[in-house]
This record gives C-alpha cells, sequence and structure tokens, in this order.
C-alpha cells in the first residue's frame, strides 16, 4: 500500500511517498480498515513541520475515515463492511482526561491516516455517523469533537444564549453550527466580506468584519 511519511528534520520537504508500507493482518482486539478519507488539522502542519517532536517515519494526519476490510478475534464492535471514522485519544474511553491518555493520538506520536489502509485497536475507530460521506466523516474527530465540547459540555449553550465564533477555520465553522441548533444567537467575526458570506449561509445572525 502507499503512505506519507514525515523525514528528519521533521518538514514539508522531507515528507516521503512510501509505496511499500504494510498493514498487518489483525490481531486479537484490531480491525483492518481501508483508509477513503483523511482531513488536514492545523495541527498536522506543526506536526510535518517539526513543531511537535515525532518519530522518524510517522505516518501524519490525526483523521481518517473508512470501511472494515478485517477483523481480529475478539472484536464484537464492528464487522466487515462497517464504516469507521478514527477516535483522537484511543486510550481515553470516558471520565476525566489524564496525560497518559493523551499519549497515542494518531498523527503524533502514534501513525495517522495519510495511509491506504491501517490496522489498528479497535479504540481507534468509532462507527461513522449515517448520511455522512466518508469525506465528511473524516473531519470530525479533531474540529467537530473540540467544538461540541466548547459548545455543548462546557460552554452549556442554550436557547437565548449569546456566542462570540471567531473567524472560519474548522471548529469555527462547527461551533457556528452547533451553537444555532442550540438556539443561540451567534455573532460571527472574519477578515474579508467572502468569508463573512459563508458564515451568513451557515447561519450567524450578525457578522463583524474586523
Amino acid at each position: 500500500m502507499k503512505a506519507m511519511r514525515v523525514g528528519q528534520p521533521a518538514s514539508l520537504d522531507s515528507l516521503a511517498l512510501d509505496t511499500g508500507a504494510e498493514a498487518p493482518t489483525p490481531g486479537p482486539g484490531e480491525i483492518k480498515v481501508r483508509i477513503h478519507a483523511a482531513s488536514l488539522n492545523f495541527r498536522d502542519g506543526l506536526v510535518v513541520n517539526g513543531f511537535f517532536p515525532v518519530k522518524l517515519g510517522l505516518i501524519p494526519l490525526s483523521d481518517g475515515a473508512g470501511e472494515v476490510i478485517e477483523v481480529g478475534d475478539g472484536v464484537s464492535e464492528f464487522r466487515v463492511g462497517d464504516r469507521v471514522v478514527s477516535t483522537f485519544h484511543p486510550k481515553w474511553l470516558d471520565g476525566f482526561m489524564d496525560k497518559p491518555d493523551m499519549d497515542n493520538s494518531p498523527g503524533g506520536p502514534a501513525d495517522g491516516f495519510a495511509c491506504e489502509e491501517a490496522t489498528r485497536p479497535v479504540t481507534h475507530f468509532t462507527h461513522a455517523p449515517k448520511g455522512l460521506s466518508h469525506a465528511e466523516a473524516a473531519t470530525l474527530t479533531c474540529a467537530g469533537v473540540t467544538a461540541w465540547r466548547a459548545v455543548v459540555t462546557d460552554g452549556k449553550v442554550k436557547p437565548g444564549t449569546n456566542v462570540l465564533i471567531q473567524g472560519t477555520g474548522g471548529v469555527s465553522l462547527f461551533a457556528l453550527q452547533f451553537a444555532k441548533l442550540a438556539g443561540a444567537t451567534v455573532i460571527a467575526t472574519s477578515s474579508s466580506a467572502e468569508k463573512l458570506e459563508r458564515l451568513k449561509a451557515l447561519g450567524a445572525d450578525h457578522v463583524i468584519n474586523y
């Protein structure tokens, strides 16, 4: 299979295509997934450009989506053919997140999804939402969950709340839509008329060109 790998020192120039990469047969508690889409997050650029220390040959990109093609022994959560999306903290299942829960995130320090196939423990994936394409599902993990936590889990936004959204990055666009679904009044800022039109199309009640 093909995979992109980060060289040393890490930089865009050191990225290399590996045409001989292999995703092993899944062992107990593992699944193999054919990756149909991967999204690009801000942190992926930081990883590739050496802002975070990573291993030589790391496969970048934190978020991926695809289809289960093999299932290891003891796996009951997934079947061949299931559509899945990656998780960002595979060791963290619920409750308070401690530092050890953060040391196995895909795309750095663990391998990510700039590859055609990936064999990982089942906690590295969850079922993709119905009705979304692979490309759409691949955008959920970092940006979507971050925005959900800000708006819903921590922000506890309710109808009538005023919410300020800054910019038009992935987290901001998800936050805008979640806030509107919660019944909030959204004030969005950006640096161009074109971007403000995009924000209004997604439901922003008021926009500010800074």
